[in-house]
C-alpha cells in the first residue's frame, strides 16, 4: 500500500512514515497544504493521511480541491479538533474517515487498510497463488505446500508485489518505487539482500525454484525454472 502523509509536526510526521514503513508499506511525506495537494494531485497512492491545521493551505481546503479536480482518492483526516461538529465537517468536506489526535496506530492502520479496500475499481485480489505458494494478502499467511513460512514485513511486501506481477519481469526500480520509496539509492544493495533472504526462505528446501534472476533486468517470480535464473 503506498500512503501520503500530510503532517506539519515533524516528530509526528516522522512516527508515521516509520510505523507504516515497518509494516511493510511505502509512505512519503509532505510538511504543507500546498506541497500536499501537488503530490496528491500528481501521484498514485492508495490512501492519504491528512492533518486538517497545516501551514500554506489547511487540510480541509487541500481535500475540496482535490475533489474538485475528481480526485477519488480516500482521506483519512488526523485532527486535534475531535468534537462531532469538527468530525462532521471533515467528512462533509470530502473525508472519508476521521481520527481525533491523541490516537493509537493499531488502530490508524486498521483504519487505513480499510479504506484502502474501499478503493473504487475492481476488487484487488486477496490470494495470489503460483504453483504450491500462497499469499494471502488480508491475514498475511504465506503457505508453500503444506508448511507455513514466516517473513517479515518487508519480505512480505516484496513478495505480494512479485506475485501480483507473476510471470512478469521486475526491475529493481519498479521495487524501490512500490516496496521501498522513491529515497533509496538506485544502487543500493538493499533488493539483493531482501531477495536473498526471500528466496531462502520460499524456495530453499523445495524441489522447484520459483524466484528467478533475470539478468540485466530484474526478478520473476514463475512456477518452472527460467534460462536465466541466477
Amino acid at each position: 500500500m503506498r500512503l501520503l502523509i500530510i503532517e506539519d509536526d515533524r516528530e509526528s510526521a516522522d512516527y508515521l512514515v516509520k510505523a507504516f514503513r515497518e509494516v511493510g508499506h511505502v509512505a512519503e511525506l509532505a510538511s504543507d497544504g500546498e506541497e500536499g495537494l501537488s503530490l496528491a494531485d500528481g501521484g498514485d497512492y492508495d490512501v492519504l493521511v491528512i492533518d486538517r491545521m497545516l501551514p500554506k493551505r489547511d487540510g480541509l481546503s487541500v481535500i475540496g480541491s482535490l475533489r474538485d479536480k475528481g480526485n477519488r482518492t480516500p482521506v483519512l483526516i488526523l485532527s486535534a479538533l475531535g468534537q462531532v461538529d469538527d468530525r462532521i465537517k471533515g467528512l462533509r468536506a470530502g473525508g472519508d474517515d476521521y481520527l481525533p489526535k491523541p490516537y493509537a496506530f493499531a488502530e490508524l492502520l486498521a483504519r487505513v487498510e480499510v479504506l484502502s479496500r474501499r478503493r473504487g475499481g475492481p476488487a484487488e485480489e486477496t490470494v495470489y497463488r503460483v504453483g504450491d505458494l500462497e499469499l494471502d494478502r488480508l491475514s498475511h499467511r504465506v503457505v508453500r505446500g503444506e508448511e507455513e513460512l514466516t517473513l517479515q514485513p518487508r519480505e512480505f511486501r516484496l513478495l505480494e508485489y512479485l506475485m501480483k506481477h507473476a510471470g512478469q519481469v521486475v526491475t529493481r526500480t519498479m521495487l524501490l518505487e512500490n516496496v521501498w520509496d522513491y529515497h533509496f539509492d538506485p544502487q543500493t544493495n538493499v533488493i539483493d539482500v531482501h531477495i536473498s533472504r526471500l528466496r531462502s526462505k520460499i524456495d530453499k528446501g523445495f524441489e522447484r525454484p520459483l524466484l528467478h534472476t533475470i539478468r540485466g533486468a530484474g526478478y520473476m517470480i514463475r512456477d518452472g525454472m527460467h534460462p536465466s535464473r541466477t
